[in-house]
């Protein structure tokens, strides 16, 4: 994939807390801005709705905002 776009939740100072993403058709894969050349994941498109949902109702970690555009 090579349409990797930056977080708007990436953090202050030039966004150094941030993560990557980049989609196609059918996947979604989420990678480490700081290290773009190490490991990334990678889930099918609708498996991601659903990861991020989890993150989204999990009210054990309030500090997490996560949102799909």
């Amino acid at each position: 994939m090579d349409n990797w776009r930056k977080s708007s939740y990436s953090g202050p100072d030039d966004g150094n807390e941030c993560v990557e993403i980049a989609n196609s058709p059918t996947h979604v894969s989420i990678r480490d801005s700081k290290a773009p050349a190490r490991a990334t994941v990678t889930f099918p498109a609708g498996a991601f709705v659903a990861f991020v949902e989890t993150f989204k109702s999990d009210t054990a970690h309030p500090h997490v905002t996560a949102r799909v555009n």
